[in-house]
């Protein structure tokens, strides 16, 4: 066999092995959800895959067949074609003599290992890999028939290999017929990473699944507005004072009570009354809705879920004891995962506003997390307060005065309005944290010396 053919012989085993190791990664890879989609809509390639990758034992013991063969047929033809005419041209080229035939034998058969092994990782296991990364879907539909067709042909053999490394697996204490894990939260949002960081993904799509997420550790309590912020009415009202009160606040529903807010009546919808107030022998009970009841602990998920198919856009939390504790809208859900909402006439709230000089002006009603956050603290885990209100008073244990003020990590805290309900605002300036480089030198300076 002249060298033309003993080349082209070995490039098409390392051909061989690029394509068995492609399909290996095409396969692997492959969104099995989607194709399993596919396959339930008529695709009759899809329904090859999924035979295929349903069994993986099989299709991989066929795969590193094939690797295995082309592997050793190339190292075989190599060994026989190349390293006796690479002895003889050595010792041609540095005058050698027969005494060291055997010795330059095996640095032959060394170099031609080496170069072989260099083709075939390059041209026959990274690049084929590479492509079947980026384009997995079109090389699995492509080539399932052949890897189905393999599969029958050396169906004996991928027995004998499916039942040794199941034997393997079992006494590793492996179960080989045990399902996959299911895609965990953590994997999403490592995959949503992951596409932020290609480009292939938006922020803002991911920060509204990841917000999806979070509606499964937020309950009612989280989120309602409380108690004391609910714009209500009394359900002995006169006539004009709740028209004024609809066109003052501007809500679409406001809760009606019996006495207080712990007998909550019912939600009157503004504009049915507006529309209706008017007419003979009208009365309030025609137009309020009956009020849902919802206990602080029920998670948002299940309460939006519960919201849509009730049809209801205001809920009233109620605490353990069935008192009323704050009301929670549709729309406060719906803000959890795309961000605050505005009408055209509501007026943006800064929460926390710099004031010059390390210092801020920030809400009580704030959230915690969102204090936390913007001022870079750790949170310690005995705080049970949703609000900087809330935690205040843990602090305090009361509800604090004006002027109460303590340090907290690098913030020195003091209130500046307040009532003898709760605290509305404070002051909080950050305290420069020195550096370690600092801290050293102030340990390593001397005292200056003071003349007498």
């Amino acid at each position: 066999m002249d060298i033309f053919k003993q080349l082209l012989l070995q490039l098409i085993l390392i051909l061989l092995n690029a394509f068995f190791a492609a399909t290996e990664i095409a396969l692997i890879s492959i969104n099995e959800k989607k194709v399993r989609a596919l396959a339930e809509d008529g695709d009759k390639k899809a329904r090859k895959m999924i035979k295929i990758i349903e069994d993986p034992t099989k299709f991989l013991s066929t795969i590193q067949v094939g690797i295995t063969l082309a592997g050793f047929l190339g190292s075989a033809f190599a060994a026989d074609s190349f390293s006796e005419k690479l002895t003889s041209a050595l010792i041609k080229l540095f005058n050698l003599t027969d005494a060291h035939y055997g010795m330059i034998d095996t640095v032959s058969v060394i170099l031609i290992t080496l170069i072989l092994s260099y083709f075939t990782l390059v041209l026959g296991e990274l690049v084929p890999k590479r492509i079947a990364m980026r384009h997995k879907e079109k090389l699995a539909n492509a080539v399932c028939g052949i890897i189905s067709v393999l599969t029958s042909i050396l169906k004996p053999i991928i027995w004998f290999l499916s039942v040794s490394t199941n034997l393997v697996l079992r006494i590793f204490g492996i179960d080989p017929h045990a399902k996959e894990e299911s895609v965990s939260e953590e994997d999403i949002v490592v995959m949503l990473d992951a596409g932020a960081d290609e480009g292939t993904l938006k922020q803002d799509d991911i920060e509204y699944i990841k917000n999806v997420f979070k509606l499964e550790r937020l309950s009612a309590a989280d989120i309602m507005t409380q108690k004391n912020s609910v714009v209500a009415i009394p359900c002995d009202m006169p006539e004009n004072e709740i028209v004024e009160t609809i066109g003052r606040e501007g809500y679409s529903r406001i809760p009606v009570y019996n006495e207080s807010l712990d007998k909550i009546v019912g939600i009157l919808h503004t504009r049915n009354y507006l529309l209706k107030h008017s007419e003979p022998d009208f009365k309030l009970d025609d137009v309020l809705l009956p009020p849902e009841f919802v206990p602080e602990t029920i998670r948002l998920d299940s309460l939006f879920k519960d919201m849509q198919k009730k049809h209801k856009h205001m809920v009233i939390v109620v605490n353990e004891y069935g008192s009323t504790s704050g009301i929670v809208t549709m729309e406060d859900i719906i803000e959890e995962l795309v961000g605050e909402i505005w009408d055209e006439q509501d007026e943006a709230i800064e929460t926390i506003v710099p004031t010059g000089d390390d210092t801020y002006k920030v809400l009580s009603s704030v959230s915690i997390d969102e204090f936390f956050e913007y001022f870079s603290l750790e949170k310690n885990e005995d705080i049970a307060s949703i609000t900087v209100n809330g935690w205040l008073s843990e602090v305090c244990g009361n509800i604090p005065d004006v002027d109460f003020a303590f340090d907290y990590q690098n913030l020195s805290i003091r209130v500046t309005e307040a009532d003898e309900q709760m605290t509305h605002e404070i002051s909080v300036k950050v305290i420069p944290v020195p550096s370690e480089n600092e801290e050293e030198d102030e340990k390593n300076a001397e005292p200056e010396k003071v003349s007498e």
